[in-house]
């Protein structure tokens, strides 16, 4: 007799199901996460071989090009099986930072030439060396290289990054001719200058056609972001200046008319090089869009990507192709390396410019995402490092997959700008009893500095008044009517109440951050047209009313700090963006909050070094703290006093 185990085990299942459930009430499901749509598969390399990924290609037969910061190519046949074959076809080259395929050849970026490697006899080595272009290097360690990407017409952009100050090591310059700039180069090798202002451009990619970079936070840069490359544009750091006087240069922009539009209050010494404002809560302050009202030339982020919150070191960018990974098709990814994950972003135009919305996608990978390149299969690859720079995952290296497993997670598809708020589709169709609720949203915005500093804490934060909703029939797409839209700023749109039609499943990603560089022209919604209701608005009664004096009158007398446990402040950690560059008990992008716990010191010298950090306090660490003048007293108060509690 042949017995179905398959067949008993799940009769013995449902009956354990049966028996449990008339003993335990039954829980709501919990929500699905990003893990349950899209899976981190491992891919095995050979034992012994360390990617340190620095670029990647798929090419046309599906196998996979790496290279790798140690000046390794391999290609891999059939990378997506599960025994994939490794193929080392050069190495000795100079920290290789990206890659790319043209015509049966590999293209690299060395750190001081373009190059193109061929394997002329097919022997599966690559035989043939030739330096397409080469450009000056000062021998500083950061003046990394990245690309090349393949223009429409096949040509090449490489991006230079700028040299650290002799004296100032946190201070971007250019050393030496097109460090900070953006090299558009023929397969001739004529180079040509084509735009200026780049501090770190880690990531390159096109879009539509189009050249587009990401940018890593730091001295002039208070946070990373997508921007447009056009050519002659100057896109914010202005060390790449010192050459606008070369006559190939297509930016004009001099150091002294942008610094003399800069806030005179930033003092410099006999060098020109810049001083740190000592108080750096209330100084006045100027932003990248203020310049743009003087130079033309200047272009700001088509989308920002919060420091903390969307990255902290941003890295490669992808456009999904057509049937892959869903209903986010045409969409743009971005590797993160210092947070380990991937972010999604949806552009669009309005009056000739783009903008447009970002949100968390997946995170959870072994090392810091600094490349990305499609399957054949319409999985992502993932080429991860992390040696000198830190990331959130602690492996050193590594090459993963992400993998769509077909299932449509619940998720805002689309964020569009309305000339009175803002317009959002989803995969799934909502529940219009919490859709037509505006206490399900929530609206704000804010905006970086443009300031010398490393990095920016968010200014001019304002809560914004959402007046009404309207929901489209079908329950797949809302409109927001928002008061107080400020074009150029960020705007964070909360949607926790929001949830599913069919099942009450919450968002996998309730927060969106959406630039607004302009606000369309059009026809706003009449009041009559939305939904005003608001379940959190409840009319005022003398039990209310003693109740909120009462409270009003406690929080005017601050209770001593109390020590809270790590569960409890860790809401504070990443509120404050905290817990993406530190971690409790080891090192990450800065050192972990034990290891400050030796260091022994009060409440009020962590309060003041939250404010205002000294880089010199910690020596080997690559990334700087920003200032966070931004946090509540009361607030980084806990936080110190949690630190404390860990010696």
């Amino acid at each position: 007799m042949k017995l179905n185990y398959k067949r008993i085990t799940a009769g013995i299942a449902a009956g354990m199901f049966l028996m449990t459930t008339a003993i335990t009430p039954v829980k709501a499901q919990e929500s699905p996460k990003e893990e349950d749509f899209f899976r981190i598969a491992r891919i095995s390399s050979p034992e012994g071989t360390l990617l340190e990924v620095g670029g990647l290609c798929t090419l046309p037969n599906g196998d996979l090009g790496v290279a790798t910061r140690r000046g390794d190519i391999f290609i891999v046949e059939n990378p997506t099986s599960k025994t994939p074959y490794f193929r080392k076809v050069a190495s000795g080259l100079h920290e290789v930072l990206g890659l790319a395929y043209k015509n049966g050849s590999l293209y690299c970026a060395q750190r001081g030439e373009l190059t193109k490697m061929t394997d002329t006899n097919m022997d599966g080595k690559m035989d043939l060396f030739e330096t397409v272009y080469s450009w000056p290097l000062s021998g500083h360690y950061h003046e990394y290289s990245f690309g090349p990407v393949l223009g429409t017409d096949g040509s090449f952009f490489v991006s230079g990054n700028v040299a650290f100050g002799d004296e100032e090591w946190w201070r971007g310059e250019s050393k030496v001719p097109w460090r900070g700039w953006m090299m558009h180069i023929t397969e001739d090798g004529k180079m040509e200058p084509f735009a200026t202002g780049f501090r770190s451009p880690c990531g390159l990619g096109m879009i539509d056609g189009e050249l587009f970079y990401t940018e890593n936070q730091g001295d002039w840069m208070g946070s990373g972001g997508l921007t447009h490359v056009k050519k002659g544009s100057f896109v914010g750091h202005p060390a790449g200046l010192r050459w606008t006087n070369l006559p190939n240069s297509p930016v004009k922009l001099t150091t002294e008319e942008l610094y003399s539009k800069v806030d005179p209050r930033f003092r410099r010494d006999a060098n020109g090089r810049a001083i740190k404002p000592e108080n750096v809560e209330n100084e006045k302050f100027v932003t990248l869009f203020d310049m743009k009202k003087y130079f033309p030339e200047v272009q700001v982020p088509a989308v920002w990507l919060p420091h903390g919150i969307l990255g902290i070191s941003n890295a490669q960018l992808t456009t999904i192709p057509e049937g892959a990974f869903g209903p986010f098709a045409k969409q743009v990814l971005i590797g993160d390396q210092g947070q380990s994950k991937i972010v999604r972003v949806f552009l669009e135009k309005v009056k000739g410019e783009y903008q447009g919305a970002a949100w968390d996608f997946r995170s959870g990978f072994q090392s810091g995402v600094l490349r990305l390149a499609w399957g054949k299969d319409g999985s992502l690859f993932v080429g991860e490092t992390n040696r000198g720079w830190g990331s959130a995952g602690d492996a050193n290296q590594g090459l993963q997959r992400l993998v769509w497993n077909n299932k449509v997670p619940f998720e805002m598809r689309t964020v569009s700008a309305m000339p009175d708020g803002f317009e959002i589709t989803f995969t799934l169709p909502v529940d219009k009893k919490y859709a037509e609720d505006i206490a399900s949203y929530n609206a704000e915005s804010f905006i970086y500095k443009y300031h010398p500093v490393y990095g920016s804490p968010t200014v001019n934060s304002e809560k914004l008044t959402i007046k009404g909703v309207q929901v489209s029939p079908d329950g797949m797409k809302v409109r927001l009517v928002i008061d107080g839209l400020r074009q150029y700023y960020i705007h964070k749109l909360s949607l926790n109440g929001i949830r599913t039609q069919e099942n009450s499943y919450s968002l996998v990603h309730p927060d969106v951050y959406y630039t607004l560089n302009n606000i369309p022209d059009g026809a706003k919604l009449a009041v009559a047209a939305l939904s005003t209701k608001n379940s959190a608005a409840k009319p005022a009664t003398t039990a209310t009313k003693v109740a909120d004096a009462k409270a009003a009158s406690t929080a005017a007398k601050p209770a001593p700090a109390k020590t809270l446990t790590y569960e409890q402040i860790k809401p504070l950690l990443n509120k404050y963006t905290c817990s993406s560059c530190h971690n409790p008990d080891k090192k990450q992008v800065g050192p972990g909050f034990r290891d400050v716990a030796k260091r022994n010191y009060s409440v009020a010298k962590i309060l003041s070094l939250i404010k205002n950090p000294q880089a010199e306090n910690w020596p080997g660490y690559a990334t700087p703290m920003p200032p966070f003048p931004q946090v509540p007293q009361a607030d980084a108060t806990k936080i110190a006093t949690w630190i404390n509690s860990l010696k």
